[in-house]
């Protein structure tokens, strides 16, 4: 499977891809019409994606409404990040950061990822979660505070994973 870099369901287009494709740098036509754009979607569907953000192959938003990702968060490949979710920084304290987020993770509706912690690969973040602690491998995360149940060998996304790519 031919993977795009960025997947969003709905009408919302990938105006990063396209500059990162064609270049044009902070100062070029293209960054400029890139921000006007950002803005223009970020009011009509309430997604904030910055142009900074690490993001590996195949990130699939299916309803991109209601999403805030913060510039400095880090994301593997093969994420699926559902409405509502919101992936942060933490201003103080011992996780004082942002996040990083492993390879093949589902986010589901309403999440909250905050912090500088690490979420590990093949990991399922349930609905309605906060997130504020390291997450292994092979996880289920659910709840607030999150719950999280490892499950080792297994593949806990089997099937949850939209548009994985082989990279």
């Amino acid at each position: 499977m031919i993977c795009n870099d960025i997947v969003l369901e709905g009408n919302y287009l990938d105006f990063r891809s396209i500059i990162d494709y064609v270049g044009g740098g902070k100062k070029g036509f293209l960054y400029i019409l890139y921000r006007v754009l950002f803005r223009k979607y970020k009011s009509k569907n309430h997604i904030e994606l910055s142009r900074e953000c690490e993001i590996g192959k195949g990130l699939y938003i299916g309803h991109p409404y209601g999403i805030t990702i913060n510039p400095a968060a880090k994301i593997g490949c093969n994420c699926n990040i559902h409405k509502g979710v919101t992936i942060g920084q933490e201003n103080r304290g011992k996780r004082k950061g942002t996040p990083v987020i492993g390879n093949d993770v589902w986010i589901g509706i309403n999440s909250t990822i905050v912090g500088n912690i690490t979420i590990g690969d093949d990991v399922l973040i349930a609905a309605n979660t906060f997130v504020n602690c390291d997450i292994p491998n092979h996880s289920i995360v659910f709840g607030s505070p999150c719950i999280i149940k490892t499950k080792p060998g297994c593949n806990v996304t089997e099937g949850y994973i939209n548009r994985k790519c082989i990279v």
